[in-house]
């Protein structure tokens, strides 16, 4: 079975989770999981020796891009990073031409950027696999390091109560409404109404939920939401590029901050706190003390206490963007069977 799926995968992009079967999301778990074992036993998995990686970011990334990076030299191949300043996409030179030029020069792209149809458009010319960083709309990379950190906690991903706090549109509320569907969790989205999912997004992943026995819930109800939750999931209240909006964020999701009494109301003291980072938690960093000075408040989309307690599995999740990136790469790009 793992030889067809090897086979099935062989050559895909990975733009959304929405492409990708339940089988196939957790063969990918599965094999970052193995690649996890192999990498810490120092045992060579060097599966794509003698490719060359494009790694395309408009945006910048911390976690991203060390993944990647670290990601290709494990598996044996060649990474060049391509910033902001490297890609000319709709201004000197069309994201087709691009994609068209790179393709015959790459093996393989990695993008992160501002629009999904970008990554689209590459995935169309480019003729090799094509990985989704992070658009405005999807992040899928992330769901898979989020969800190998739940089955090595819980065990595994089936029935897994899950739920994401805070701004119910992003593109972690919308790859974690995905993901959660078609893995067969109860995915639990709550947010307050301004910031609901799409309801074209909500009926799908409903339909992908009566396949995987999965349940989806919408609500901007606290209580309803946390009930019995094994995991509470949040993400930063403003994204790049939307900084003038931060006192409209803060009056709509600081009633949704996760915090200690959230929590207990889980009715779970093993309830796992997930967070893609990076966390304004604390004023340890310039936009946390900019917040601070001019609305009062020290802590945002979690506090400290609840990022820093036994419930946060937040670096162990940071890590395994690694091992799952890894798996993608390996799966769509080498011949594994």
């Amino acid at each position: 079975m793992e030889t067809v799926l090897s086979d099935r995968l062989l050559g895909r992009s990975f733009l959304t989770l929405k492409e990708f079967t339940e089988e196939e999301i957790l063969y990918l778990i599965d094999l970052a999981a193995e690649l996890k074992e192999k990498k810490k036993k120092g045992i060579p998995h060097r599966y794509l020796e003698g490719q060359n990686i494009a790694l395309l970011f408009e945006k910048p990334s911390t976690r991203t891009r060390c993944a990647f990076t670290v990601a290709c030299v494990d598996l044996g191949a060649h990474p060049e990073y391509l910033g902001k300043n490297d890609i000319q996409f709709g201004k000197k030179e069309s994201t087709r031409d691009t994609a068209i030029v790179l393709g015959r020069m790459f093996d393989g792209i990695e993008f992160r950027g501002f629009k999904h149809s970008t990554v689209e458009e590459l995935a169309k010319y480019a003729g090799v696999p094509v990985w989704n960083g992070l658009t405005d709309e999807f992040h899928p990379t992330q769901v898979l390091a989020d969800f190998l950190t739940v089955k090595e906690n819980i065990g595994h991903l089936k029935g897994v109560t899950f739920v994401y706090v805070g701004d119910g549109r992003n593109n972690m509320a919308n790859s974690l409404l995905i993901g959660g569907a078609k893995v067969g969790m109860d995915i639990r989205i709550c947010s307050p109404k301004e910031l609901f999912p799409s309801e074209e997004l909500v009926n799908y992943a409903k339909e992908v939920a009566k396949e995987s026995n999965g349940k989806v819930m919408i609500t901007s109800d606290v209580d309803e939401a946390v009930s019995g939750a094994d995991v509470i999931y949040t993400d930063v209240w403003i994204s790049m590029g939307e900084e003038d909006k931060i006192k409209e964020r803060i009056d709509l999701l600081l009633p949704y901050q996760v915090n200690r009494e959230m929590l207990e109301k889980t009715g779970n003291e093993n309830v796992m706190f997930l967070h893609c980072l990076p966390s304004f938690h604390d004023l340890e960093t310039e936009v946390g003390r900019q917040v601070y000075e001019k609305f009062g408040l020290k802590e945002m989309e979690v506090t400290d206490e609840v990022f820093q307690s036994k419930n946060s599995y937040v670096f162990d999740e940071a890590e395994n963007r690694l091992h799952t990136i890894k798996a993608v790469m390996a799966a769509t790009n080498a011949r594994l069977g």
